[in-house]
């Protein structure tokens, strides 16, 4: 999940031919792949404008908040509990970044029920980074051991990395291009963090 880490950002810098191997290292060592749930970013297609992008952003943020705080409960280690429970405040903190961001852009008040009624594209509040199901990632974590979780959030990690340096590039307003170039800041250091402790724990 690394390598596809590093091919999503290869891609958005601009290499135009990047490839990353399905099953990664363990795939070409011979290995039985841990068939981690896919993340991608199609749950962003429908979006129609700049509010409905950051009413989206802010859906799946909650999401992965709520997916961190029932993964941080699974972990016995304190390291890889306190990254999860880091993790949570920092989506908490993004969600409130997006919710202000949605009102300048908008020059709407973000009410009580934010973001339910902007768009048909929500799924209730079932999703998370990555645009997956939250029910899903939750159902596959349970008893899985803390790489294949590390690995799993990289991806959804990925995602978010990816989506805010788009919505940068397309933002008007230098306000918004700037509380989306933090947004990014956060999610690279969310990776470096998740990747240093993946590198600690024995294969």
């Amino acid at each position: 999940m690394r390598s596809r880490a590093a091919a999503s950002m290869l891609k958005t810098a601009g290499f135009p031919s990047v490839a990353s191997m399905a099953g990664g290292i363990k795939a070409w060592q011979g290995l039985v792949s841990a068939g981690l749930p896919e993340a991608g970013m199609a749950f962003f297609d429908a979006a129609a404008d700049p509010g409905e992008l950051i009413a989206l952003a802010w859906l799946l943020e909650d999401g992965s908040a709520r997916f961190y705080a029932a993964v941080a409960g699974m972990q016995s280690a304190p390291e890889a509990a306190g990254l999860f429970t880091s993790l949570v405040k920092d989506e908490e903190h993004h969600k409130d970044t997006l919710q202000a961001l949605y009102s300048s852009v908008t020059s709407k008040e973000a009410g009580p029920d934010f973001p339910k009624g902007l768009t048909a594209a929500l799924d209730g509040d079932d999703r998370m980074e990555g645009s997956m199901k939250l029910s899903e990632a939750l159902a596959w974590a349970r008893g899985k051991g803390i790489r294949d979780l590390l690995e799993l959030s990289m991806a959804l990690e990925t995602d978010s990395y990816d989506l805010y340096i788009k919505l940068g590039r397309t933002a008007s307003g230098e306000h918004a291009r700037q509380v989306f170039t933090q947004l990014v800041a956060v999610e690279k250091d969310h990776l470096a963090r998740m990747a240093d402790l993946l590198d600690h724990i024995p294969l």
